[in-house]
């Protein structure tokens, strides 16, 4: 369960007053409070990614202002207001109030929850939305009880909407994967379990001898080998059984879980919501070929086959995991989710795979949740 909370802008709790105790605040914790753009943000995005894990906070910070407290190249925590355009269910029948602004993501590193910076950034933010006119802040998404009465103690707000994440109807899903399966066994452990809204209807292989075959049976799928019989068959024939194949099968989803071979244009104009899960942490331009790390350096944006491999080769401090809407351009598509993670001195391509997997597992299980609920 979570729910929504609207607070009243109008409390002097969120007056310009308030908003210079706390700048006050902030610096007596040894930061400074700097007002910017998520978009314009990028070590701002990466640094939310690398300390909250697995979510899509970047995502709707960059539609939003923020406020960040820093010292120096330290960021200490960050609060965004005012996003735009998020096509979240449980912001819907807020998005087209006037007098309404949407409060968060909102978050503070660990050694600086005790410190004030949190009250700080959050009476910054809400303080902002009122001098842009706003009358009421929505603080959407809230869940457990100590969180829920941590933000009424601090802002007055009200219960407005109770809801769960993932009520309605669950979409069908199709897996392609080409290798030992992992992924797969992770996105089946989790529909089973109901944290995904998924019914996986089929597992397609384009090797009958891959391991997530037993994965598939383990889990009372149906798997459907696809294999390439290069000596008597185009590559064109090929892709056209694969989509022939999928469209018996009526997904709503496609997951690409390590599957190893090039989907046409044909195949993208067929099944359009394709996700892919990639061992790379990449920008959220996909025209960038540069990411910025969440300590400020910039690594190349590592798309392909061999993402692993390339990060060793060229001794980059950083790896990750990237899941992307599929496009005709290799790892270009939208980004959902992605995880930075340092490489800690990672030798080989199977010790980096290995550190890799948990937060593919991860992002793979939020980047669902989260194309379930933008439906």
């Amino acid at each position: 369960m979570a729910v929504n909370l609207l607070a009243a802008l109008d409390d002097e709790r969120f007056g310009a007053a308030e908003l210079a105790r706390a700048h006050q605040i902030a610096e007596a914790a040894g930061f400074t409070l700097h007002r910017t753009r998520g978009i314009d943000d990028d070590r701002l995005a990466a640094w939310i990614d690398y300390t909250f894990g697995a979510s899509f906070w970047s995502s709707e910070v960059r539609a939003a202002n923020v406020w960040v407290a820093r010292r120096g190249e330290e960021i200490g925590g960050f609060a965004a207001f005012g996003p735009r355009g998020l096509p979240l269910p449980w912001l819907l029948r807020w998005r087209e109030r006037a007098d309404v602004a949407i409060f968060g993501p909102y978050g503070v590193a660990e050694a600086q929850r005790k410190t004030g910076l949190g009250g700080a950034l959050l009476t910054a933010a809400l303080a902002s939305l009122r001098a842009s006119g706003y009358a009421h802040a929505l603080i959407p998404a809230v869940s457990g009880e100590r969180l829920i009465a941590a933000y009424r103690e601090r802002t007055g707000a009200e219960i407005v909407d109770e809801f769960r994440y993932d009520e309605g109807r669950r979409a069908r899903a199709v897996i392609l994967a080409s290798g030992a399966g992992t992924n797969a066994r992770n996105v089946l452990e989790r529909a089973r379990d109901g944290v995904v809204p998924l019914d996986v209807v089929a597992l397609i292989t384009n090797d009958a001898h891959a391991g997530a075959i037993g994965i598939a049976r383990d889990h009372d799928v149906s798997t459907v080998p696809l294999v390439w019989e290069r000596s008597e068959e185009s590559r064109a024939q090929y892709d056209a059984r694969v989509i022939e194949a999928i469209r018996r099968l009526q997904p709503d989803l496609v997951l690409l879980l390590g599957w190893m071979h090039l989907l046409p244009a044909e195949f993208l104009a067929r099944f359009p919501h394709t996700l892919n899960v990639h061992p790379s942490f990449l920008p959220f331009d996909p025209t960038a070929d540069e990411v910025v790390m969440p300590d400020g350096t910039v690594n190349p944006a590592l798309r392909g086959a061999h993402a692993l491999r390339d990060a060793l080769r060229q001794g980059l401090r950083w790896s990750g995991a990237t899941v992307h809407r599929v496009t005709a351009l290799t790892d270009r598509g939208a980004v959902l989710v992605r995880t930075p993670m340092p490489t800690d001195g990672a030798t080989t391509e199977p010790e980096l795979r290995e550190r890799v997997r948990p937060l593919e597992f991860a992002a793979v299980t939020q980047a669902i949740r989260r194309w379930a609920w933008e439906r």
